[in-house]
C-alpha cells in the first residue's frame, strides 16, 4: 500500500500541480494587489466612488423595511477585470512562452533528423520480391543453369 501511494506521490504531474498551486497562490496576490490597489481606484474616481466596488450600488427596498438590499455592479466589473488580468498574464507570460519553445524544440529536433521518405506500399514489396525471385531464377549458383 505504501508502494503505490510513494509511486503516485513520485509522479511528475503532482508535483507540477503541487507547484502550479503555490505559484498561483502567489500570483493571484500580486494580481489582488494592482487590481485593489491601481485599478478599482483609477476606476472609481472615473466613476466618482471610493473604488470601483462601490461605484454602480442600486439600492432595493426589501420587505420588511430594513435595510434595503444592494446590487454591486462595480464589484461584477471589477471581478471581471481581475478575471481578465490573470487570464491575460497567465497567456502571455506562461502559455505563449512555454508554446514558443515547444515549437523551437520541435525545429530542433526536425532539423537533426533526416526527412523520412514515402511509405514502402504493398506494390513496393511485391516489385520487390517479383525482382529478386527474377535473379535468382536466372542468376548463377541456382544448380539450374551450371554448364556442363
Amino acid at each position: 500500500m505504501l508502494k503505490g501511494f510513494k509511486e503516485f506521490i513520485m509522479r511528475g504531474n503532482v508535483i507540477d500541480l503541487a507547484v502550479a498551486v503555490v505559484i498561483g497562490a502567489a500570483f493571484t496576490a500580486i494580481v489582488n494587489a494592482l487590481v485593489e490597489g491601481l485599478l478599482n481606484p483609477a476606476l472609481g474616481a472615473l466613476f466618482n466612488a471610493d473604488n470601483l466596488k462601490t461605484a454602480w450600488v442600486l439600492e432595493i427596498p426589501t420587505l420588511s423595511g430594513g435595510e434595503p438590499a444592494q446590487l454591486m455592479f462595480g464589484a461584477v466589473l471589477a471581478a471581471v477585470i481581475q478575471f481578465l488580468l490573470v487570464a491575460a498574464a497567465v497567456y502571455f507570460a506562461l502559455v505563449m512562452p512555454v508554446n514558443k519553445l515547444k515549437e523551437r524544440a520541435e525545429a530542433r529536433r526536425e532539423a537533426g533528423q533526416p526527412k523520412p521518405e514515402d511509405p514502402i506500399t504493398e506494390l513496393d514489396l511485391l516489385t520487390e520480391i517479383r525482382d529478386l525471385l527474377a535473379r535468382t531464377e536466372a542468376g548463377p549458383g541456382d544448380g539450374a543453369h551450371v554448364a556442363k
